[in-house]
């Protein structure tokens, strides 16, 4: 039974898409190529996925909006190829839902090791908090569908959240009631291990918090924990389904 991951590439560069494709395959992996959003679509359709190598700038779609895209339609790991090296540049990637995001030129063994990462990270998961068993992930009256991305407030209200929000909430609410310090929110958020985005962390838990009504002075769900980072102080539950 073939077992290896198949990693979907997309570029509008034929060059750069031989290259991935034939250094991935001596790696382990099988791969499928893509020069534009509409292939991309076609992929994902006819082949299952394990994880997107996407390009930002392609000549018929927005990168950035095809990885929103993609992540409201499915969770499926996606690392960001750019030109550009912008600190923005890639807070907005990772915002967008980007699970990492790797600046060209870089070197095929560079990738090889973000991907392994992603899949590894991804794969971790504890089995009674996996979307594809537990869609549901509830916790002091709220709801998080795994599936929309979809946060229900105690009151019903549907609260709408950014990539990121979402992101740092199923990684808070994967491991409640742990203390998770910056290193850690950025290696299990980005697989990063030095990049200067600590501060980012700061943000993304205050604006977190604004989702979940949390009062930032006296936070009773994301509190933060002095000299050691944040914790969710909350029982999280699985379920089937949020209706």
């Amino acid at each position: 039974m073939d077992t290896r991951d198949r990693i979907l590439i997309v570029d509008d560069d034929p060059e750069i898409r031989r290259l991935l494709a034939d250094y991935l395959a001596k790696n382990g992996f099988d791969t499928v190529a893509a020069r534009d959003g509409r292939e991309m679509w076609q992929g994902l359709e006819r082949h299952a996925i394990d994880l997107v190598v996407l390009d930002l700038t392609l000549p018929d779609a927005d990168g950035l909006t095809l990885c929103r895209d993609l992540r409201a339609r499915s969770n499926l790991p996606v690392l960001m190829l750019t030109a550009r090296g912008e600190e923005a540049d890639r807070i907005v990637g990772i915002e967008m839902g980007a699970d990492d995001y790797l600046v060209k030129p870089f070197s095929p063994r560079e990738l090889l090791a973000r991907i392994k990462t992603i899949l590894r990270r991804t794969r971790a998961l504890p089995p009674n908090l996996r979307a594809e068993s537990q869609r549901c992930l509830a916790f002091a009256g709220w709801r998080l569908d795994t599936a929309t991305r979809a946060l229900t407030a105690p009151d019903g209200v549907v609260v709408p959240l950014s990539g990121g929000e979402y992101r740092l909430l199923r990684l808070l609410l994967e491991h409640p009631n742990r203390v998770l310090n910056r290193d850690q929110l950025m290696e299990l958020l980005h697989g990063r291990e030095s990049e200067p985005f600590d501060r980012a962390i700061d943000v993304q838990v205050s604006r977190l918090r604004q989702r979940l009504r949390d009062d930032s002075r006296e936070p009773q769900l994301i509190k933060t924990v002095r000299g050691e980072g944040y914790v969710l102080a909350a029982v999280v539950e699985g379920r089937a389904s949020c209706d």
